[in-house]
């Protein structure tokens, strides 16, 4: 008897035409919102270079309140983690150092560091997506 209740009623489900228009549907929105979301990467990877680069100044900032001037170009960023070696020689070196570690920039290069800078008294640099030294690197002369 069970079996003549499920065969008397109809069979639900979606008809290859249904299913098509979804997926249809889900195309023309993954090629709108893709593009889209895309675009937004980039951008949250430069933003993310330039709050770095801000750090690193004020941690700069605070070596040079401590030590009378900033690091060598050849003492580098590294001056900010462990206590360098060489001219001009930190003094008052804070205990424990200025910033816990060194990061990568969101392309996974190195951040640059130059004192004498070209563009300021010291400079502090990504170059940015194409990893070429060229007029769109993200630096502390143009936050």
């Amino acid at each position: 008897m069970n079996q003549k209740r499920n065969l008397s009623r109809p069979q639900r489900g979606f008809t290859l035409i249904e299913v098509m228009v979804v997926v249809l549907i889900l195309g023309l929105l993954a090629a709108y919102i893709v593009p889209k979301v895309a675009g937004r990467a980039d951008d949250a990877r430069i933003t993310k270079a330039k709050q770095d680069i801000r750090i690193l100044e004020s941690a700069l900032q605070m070596y040079k309140m401590d030590n009378f001037s900033y690091p060598s170009t050849d003492q580098g960023l590294e001056a900010l983690v462990t206590r360098p070696a060489g001219d001009p020689e930190p003094k008052n070196w804070r205990e424990g150092g200025y910033i816990k570690r060194l990061s990568l920039d969101p392309w996974g290069e190195p951040y640059k560091y130059l004192n004498p800078g070209i563009h300021g008294e010291i400079d502090i640099y990504s170059t940015g997506p194409d990893l070429q030294s060229d007029e769109d690197d993200i630096g502390n002369w143009n936050l």
